[in-house]
């Protein structure tokens, strides 16, 4: 571990909560006559939606784009194709939506100048984002009272906040899962993550699902985010999965990397050093490893065949994917940046889903951040057309016991790498609530 603590925000069911009135009323006076000053200068009318004064339904999606370390182009591109795509069949109950996007750099200063936008523009929620940096851009949202839909799930803090409305089990329930399906097969787990404060949380998800399983727990190898080779970490990881166990032989070890858009680059070291080791397996996350990575790096041939891959939704070739298709075929314009099969793609489809159904859910009344995240929290039940069990946001949830109240899909799905294409292992969902509640988070 690195020392850092990570700060685990208190969760209040909805009665006990303080409702948005009050948390605005005990704002400073200079803060209320800034809101004021800027809901003016946005056209607001009282009871309509928030937004450019047109009417429209503003939102925001954001992500890092162009940077050293995990970047995520595709989601922001994918949102800006699904505004064109409602727009132009007759918008949300007739309304237009208007879709904000914001670069967060992978980097706390940017994250909290996205959210700020987000509040600047009135926006209604934010939907399909990705930041490592939940503890810059939540308590903006969260002091405006904007909803956080469908976030990828990189952070504890997005399973936390009374305002946060996760649409998959994020890295937790991926690592959980991965660890199950791992114990009765592997000798020695070696885990490669980066060494960032969203990476510290990882190895007790994976150690839980190993532990459920009856087997030790990972060595925790730790690396940069942002590197241009991993020569040293690769070597470290193969010494440790092929190290003798207690009985003095060599088990199948197992090398698990999970540094996002690095897996690749893990993977080139990992190849040119595995030779001078003990055969050992692979395995991985979704949005550490997709079809690109696999290609790129070998295809049929790549470390990655025959490695198991934890995911959230059905395989990209499931036909329950034709509905954000369509949308893709229709209105992205050739956009290179959205692949149907990135997972950041897949998770913005499925906060859109969210959001228009939350709409739908309000016929004709006003779209704000409190009619929206008060529709959600009032138990609105969603289909995500089978891409998701149906999702509902309740405070009694089973896994608040370790904190994470928000988590209210713990499913995954088991993929592995044939030919040098990922297929599903096994079919439907595996769910890995109860192997989560006997993880230690602290």
């Amino acid at each position: 571990m690195t020392g850092r603590q990570r700060t685990r925000s208190t969760f209040l069911p909805r009665f006990l909560r303080p409702t948005r009135p009050f948390r605005f009323a005990a704002l400073s006076a200079g803060a209320l006559v800034a809101s004021a000053s800027l809901a003016a200068g946005c056209g607001l009318v009282p009871g309509a939606t928030g937004g450019s004064g047109d009417g429209s339904i503003v939102v925001m999606t954001w992500a890092p784009e162009g940077t050293a370390a995990t970047n995520k182009p595709g989601m922001p591109a994918f949102a800006r194709a699904y505004a064109r795509w409602v727009n132009a069949n007759g918008g949300l109950n007739g309304r237009k939506l208007k879709v904000l996007t914001c670069n967060d750099h992978n980097d706390t200063v940017d994250a909290a100048k996205c959210a700020r936008q987000a509040v600047k523009a009135d926006a209604v929620a934010v939907l399909g984002s990705y930041s490592q940096h939940s503890e810059s851009f939540l308590p903006h949202l969260e002091g405006a009272g904007i909803p956080y839909i469908g976030g990828y799930g990189v952070t504890n803090d997005e399973f936390i906040s009374p305002l946060s409305y996760p649409v998959n089990g994020g890295q937790p329930a991926l690592l959980a899962g991965l660890g199950k399906e791992l114990a009765a097969g592997c000798g020695r787990v070696a885990l490669v993550r980066p060494d960032t404060i969203a990476g510290d949380a990882l190895p007790a998800m994976l150690d839980a699902g190993l532990t459920a399983g009856g087997h030790d727990k990972a060595v925790d190898q730790q690396a940069a985010e942002d590197a241009t080779e991993y020569s040293a970490q690769a070597d470290a990881a193969l010494k440790e999965a092929t190290a003798e166990d207690e009985s003095g032989e060599n088990g199948k070890g197992c090398v698990i990397p999970a540094l996002g858009d690095r897996t690749g680059t893990f993977m080139d070291s990992f190849r040119r050093g595995r030779g001078d080791y003990p055969t050992v397996s692979t395995a991985t996350v979704l949005g550490s490893v997709d079809q690109t990575v696999i290609n790129s790096t070998g295809g049929a041939s790549s470390a990655f065949e025959g490695a198991y891959v934890t995911g959230w939704y059905p395989v990209a070739s499931d036909p329950r994917w034709d509905p954000m298709k369509k949308v893709i075929s229709e209105s992205a314009f050739s956009d290179t940046r959205i692949d149907p099969a990135d997972t950041g793609v897949q998770t913005t489809w499925i906060a859109y889903t969210v959001f228009k159904k939350v709409v739908e859910s309000l016929g004709g009344g006003a779209v704000t951040a409190d009619t929206v995240s008060g529709a959600l929290d009032d138990g609105l039940k969603v289909s995500t057309g089978g891409l998701t069990p149906t999702l509902r946001w309740e405070f009694t949830d089973q896994l608040a016991s370790i904190g994470f109240p928000r988590l209210v899909n713990a499913n995954v799905t088991l993929q592995t790498v044939k030919q040098g294409r990922l297929a599903a292992a096994k079919e439907g969902f595996v769910d890995v609530t109860r192997t989560l509640e006997n993880a230690d988070v602290d």
